[in-house]
């Protein structure tokens, strides 16, 4: 089993960007232009290394490969963005890997991109990029080329050893443990063993409601790959395991006028099997609130007036700033009501909230954490 975290180390040790890996900054795949790049970049290293794995490191500066970390981006529901724009679309999977030196809410995302030994190309327009547009990698770029010949290997040998130095040992997953147990011992810090070979940590702030146990500020980590498999610092969680699997209910809070509801959002399942492997199994359970229409378009015009004086800068009443708060959630309770022009004032709220204040704009990215998984789905 690969220790993700020695993996990435590996890479960033190996060399510079190349043929089978690229490294980013970050990514953002909320909008058109980020998500065309992200293709064009899938594509490329899927093209460029037909008999191996290929990989992108996020979170990374770009000059000296300091380590400066992302959000936890936990979309599961990527594989579908992939096979909606790709033709022969390889299996690509997004994985958050924490780091000792990181804050609690960021980690180092790692994409795993799947050899195919097949042709991929854009299946449709998307930004600048034409449908039908292949792309291979030259050196550290992405770019369109023509093809004629069969692709050479060139890769494998080089990836399989960085691979067999990132094999996880007794003493990484015993030290994944310890550090984890030590990082979150104010939230009730646990750990299980499956099937005598894999080893979970979780921790969160536990709270009891009538008969059911949820947890807030919740951390889970697969020690042995060293990744993480779940954080939120505000929604509302249950879990549930045995011997054989562990099971995440999310829920988020959502409401109007001071009148608010835990949904549930998401289940996710991690299966363990006898032989090494596990799985994660994810669905989507959330069924939108519906509101009295009146009352939305009440609110809906309200926001609509306090982002018109954002946008002039504009003093906000008291009143005002108390809705501030709760801006960006109403954008999106109005959008999942019907209101097609949400949408876009939510887009465009997002460097008014950064700017204001920074619990603002950890609320507003719990927002989109919500609305990109119910677009995806």
């Amino acid at each position: 089993m690969i220790n993700k975290r020695l993996l990435i180390k590996n890479l960033l040790a190996h060399n510079d960007e190349n043929s089978f890996y690229d490294k980013k900054r970050k990514i953002d795949i909320g909008f058109k232009e980020g998500k065309a790049k992200f293709l064009k970049h899938i594509c490329a290293l899927s093209n460029s290394n037909p008999k191996n794995n290929s990989y992108i490191v996020i979170g990374v500066e770009d000059e000296d490969n300091k380590i400066i970390g992302v959000d936890f981006f936990d979309d599961s529901k990527i594989q579908n963005l992939i096979n909606a724009y790709l033709t022969n679309p390889p299996i690509v999977q997004y994985e958050n890997i924490p780091f000792p030196h990181l804050a609690d809410d960021k980690v180092v995302g790692l994409v795993t991109i799947r050899p195919i030994d097949d042709i991929t190309s854009l299946r449709k327009n998307i930004w600048k990029y034409y449908g039908g547009s292949v792309f291979f990698r030259d050196g550290s770029m992405s770019m369109p080329k023509v093809f004629d010949i069969a692709i050479k290997d060139v890769n494998s040998k080089i990836v399989s050893a960085i691979e067999n130095h990132a094999q996880n040992n007794i003493q990484l997953t015993l030290d994944g443990v310890f550090d984890f147990m030590n990082k979150r011992k104010d939230f009730n810090p646990q750990y299980k063993v499956f099937k005598e070979y894999f080893v979970l940590c979780w921790s969160g702030d536990k709270k009891q409601v009538k008969d059911e146990i949820f947890y807030s500020r919740v951390d889970i980590e697969l020690i042995n790959e060293q990744v993480r498999i779940f954080y939120s610092a505000l929604d509302e969680v249950s879990i549930f395991f045995d011997n054989n699997s562990f099971k995440i209910v999310e829920y988020v809070r959502l409401g109007l006028q001071k009148s608010y509801k835990y949904y549930k959002l998401e289940e996710k399942t991690i299966h363990f099997d006898n032989n090494a492997n596990y799985s994660i199994e994810t669905n989507l359970i959330f069924e939108p609130p519906q509101f009295n229409k009146r009352d939305l378009h009440h609110i809906y015009n309200s926001n609509n007036a306090i982002l018109e004086k954002l946008e002039k800068g504009l003093s906000l009443a008291d009143y005002e700033i108390k809705d501030l708060e709760h801006l960006a959630a109403n954008y999106l309770i109005c959008y999942l009501n019907g209101f097609g022009d949400a949408l876009p004032k939510l887009e465009y709220v997002k460097p008014y909230l950064k700017k204001y204040s920074s619990k603002l704009y950890r609320s507003y990215k719990e927002t989109i954490r919500i609305l990109r998984k119910v677009k995806y789905s």
